[in-house]
């Protein structure tokens, strides 16, 4: 993973899918962490519910990807879960799963 990852607060799906593209990062990295009952519709990603016991066990070279519904409360929260995981990556999903594309793929962007 790229320092540049590191410096980052909010990610679009196309910004996420552009790192991936440019290998920043690898696909199979990146775990959508949910805020919501509801998870993103995609299988190109690990997911989980937020859980810091669970998430602390996990490798540091994953980047967390936190997401809402809107994306604003995962921004507005997002110094409490670099808090709770100082060793990972985490940045918040912009437009939280509400304008997540199913539709997109990595090799499109």
């Amino acid at each position: 993973m790229t320092d540049t990852l590191k410096k980052i607060d909010e990610l679009t799906q196309k910004e996420l899918f552009t790192h991936i593209k440019n290998g920043d990062i690898k696909q199979e990295d990146v775990v959508l962490v949910g805020m919501t009952l509801k998870e993103i519709d995609t299988a190109m990603f690990e997911q989980m519910r937020y859980n810091p016991f669970e998430l602390k066990k996990m490798p540091t070279d994953k980047l967390f990807v936190f997401f809402c519904d809107t994306g604003k409360e995962t921004l507005e929260n997002l110094h409490f879960y670099r808090e709770k995981l100082p060793d990972h990556t985490c940045v918040s999903l912009k437009g939280g799963r509400g304008y997540w594309r199913p539709n997109l793929s990595v090799e499109a962007v």
